[in-house]
């Protein structure tokens, strides 16, 4: 008797569409948000103002416009985290690729274990150690964040792909003299496509949570950039007087992230279910 075949179910489906209207939202603010406005100048409005007509969110403690703020804060916000997330893949992914299919055991420990040295490092100590240093500057805060996330990136890409880069299919490919980078990305890379969307929806989180983290505590940038982050730092004080310099930004961060897992959790149940129906 054959297994039945389950097929993702319409409430599968409602919850990709809505990701990636959610994930869709804050990505459209992020990069099409500074063409529609001016980028915000301090003191041309009152601190602290509500919302009226000029204002439709409000002004901050420094009287910009919240709205202002929030079209132009995204990029820094979503770019740091993303580009983090990508450097961290394509070190550490190569890094677990070539360690799972290397013949020779010293090669793994070399690219493997000084990776492990730095996962213990606490990660909120690195990026302090790197504004210490780069203090502003959204390229070093990016490198930071993709340096403590290459190491479990590493130990997964490997652990995924060790099964393919030692089976029989990767082992006939060589024999026929097929080049190794057409085994390991035609084949073995493959093979972790499924682990790897699940990681990078929860991964891309982190570095928005790190990011964010570093420039709400001061260690990232500028105390007045228009950044998300910055804005929520420096309008929790008056939260009370003007909610909306506050509730705006961190809307758009709360969306990207549950937008972002909803779709990474519907294409890891599509690529699972393409999967079983391959093997049946």
């Amino acid at each position: 008797m054959k297994p039945s075949k389950r097929r993702p179910g319409p409430l599968g489906a409602l919850g990709a569409s809505v990701g990636a209207v959610l994930v869709a939202l804050p990505l459209g603010v992020a990069v099409l948000g500074p063409l529609f406005a001016d980028a915000p100048a301090p003191g041309l409005a009152a601190p602290y103002a509500a919302r009226d007509v000029e204002h439709l969110l409000g002004t901050d403690a420094l009287g910009r416009d919240v709205l202002a703020l929030l079209l132009h804060g995204g990029r820094s916000a979503l770019g740091m985290a993303l580009g983090a997330v990508a450097l961290a893949y394509l070190v550490g992914g190569l890094a677990g690729l070539v360690a799972a299919s290397a013949r020779r055991r010293w090669l793994d420990e070399l690219l493997i274990r000084p990776l492990d040295v730095l996962l213990p490092l606490p990660t909120l100590l690195v990026i302090s150690v790197v504004a210490v240093g780069w203090r502003g500057s959204p390229v070093a805060i990016a490198l930071a964040v993709a340096a403590v996330n290459v190491p479990p990136v590493a130990r997964l890409v490997r652990a995924a792909a060790l099964d393919a880069a030692s089976g029989p299919v990767a082992e006939a490919l060589r024999l026929q003299g097929e080049s190794w980078a057409r085994v390991q990305f035609g084949l073995v890379a493959r093979s972790v496509l499924a682990p790897v969307a699940a990681d990078i929806g929860t991964r891309v989180t982190l570095a928005v949570f790190l990011v964010g983290s570093a420039n709400f505590l001061g260690l990232g940038l500028d105390p007045t950039a228009p950044d998300w982050a910055v804005s929520i730092a420096r309008g929790r004080e008056g939260l009370l007087l003007q909610p909306w310099a506050v509730l705006a930004p961190a809307a758009m961060l709360v969306l990207f992230t549950v937008g972002l897992n909803l779709f990474a959790d519907r294409l890891l149940a599509r690529s699972r279910h393409r999967t079983q129906e391959a093997v049946r």
